[in-house]
């Protein structure tokens, strides 16, 4: 495996990052997962300017997004597989062990591993941990991931691949890695990003080609919607057949189903929407 770290490829052996690295002392970090099918990257566009804010609002320069372009165009090519994860890495490199930053500047990893497509559909469970909607993260996609390991544990307990959260005042939120869409009375709706979720590439696209609305909606909306899916990078739309003892009977369901076909067929027409 070749990857990329701080201006060159270099075999797995020899990617090193310093102990110090402030992405590994305290998490201050932060990085996207884009989908690669046939070494070319899915909606790359959007996931750098996600990038750029997520960079923005932990306080980090801007990466050099023609750095991190021509990172992802070098690992695809000397990794080839037909569907895989791209992961891009950018920390606040090398610093003191508190969290007062170094002086030494940023660290850039891109890698890449394979993949396999979702199931069409999956079970998730609920957690009583919450989300923080006023959180100084609040919508970055940083490297601070230890409440979602910990709760993606939960969920693997209890047979599931994902779990949800609410946020601090009951409301749905999102997943550890996805976000989520109800089917109430034949419409689509998501939680609004003032309910803490992370603005999600493929659920910013799932919204915009199929008309989902983004509603305010209870935790307890789970127990009663006609369907519900996730959405992510890897997922794509992905229906769900049980929430915790709750069983979804044939999932996909019609509006779930319609979904998956409008995305499939969108995504493939157009490889940076």
């Amino acid at each position: 495996m070749k990857i990329w770290l701080d201006g060159a490829l270099r075999d797995i052996e020899s990617a090193r990052v310093s102990v110090l690295d402030h992405g590994l002392t305290v998490g201050d970090g932060i990085f996207e997962t884009v989908k690669a099918v046939d070494g070319r990257p899915f909606a790359l566009t959007r996931h750098l300017d996600r990038l750029t804010r997520s960079a923005r609002g932990l306080g980090l320069p801007d990466p050099d997004l023609d750095e991190v372009r021509r990172a992802c165009a070098a690992v695809l090519e000397a990794n080839p597989v037909p569907l895989g994860r791209l992961r891009l890495t950018y920390t606040g490199g090398r610093g003191p062990l508190g969290s007062d930053r170094g002086e030494h500047g940023t660290t850039l990893v891109v890698a890449l591993g394979g993949t396999t497509r979702r199931p069409d559909s999956t079970a998730v469970v609920t957690v009583p941990w919450t989300r923080n909607e006023r959180g100084a993260l609040t919508g970055l996609k940083t490297t601070s991931y230890a409440e979602n390991v910990v709760a993606l544990a939960r969920a693997r307990e209890h047979g599931a691949t994902e779990a949800l959260f609410a946020n601090t005042v009951g409301q749905l939120c999102e997943g550890t890695g996805s976000n989520v869409f109800v089917v109430l009375d034949g419409e689509i709706h998501t939680p609004p990003l003032a309910s803490g979720c992370l603005a999600g590439i493929t659920r910013a696209l799932v919204a915009e080609w199929t008309g989902a609305k983004e509603t305010d909606l209870p935790l307890d909306v789970l127990r009663d919607a006609d369907e519900i899916f996730l959405t992510s990078t890897l997922r794509d739309v992905q229906a769900v057949h049980r929430v915790d003892d709750r069983e979804l009977s044939a999932a996909p369901g019609p509006v779930t189903a319609k979904a998956m076909r409008v995305f499939d067929e969108r995504s493939a027409a157009d490889i940076d929407p």
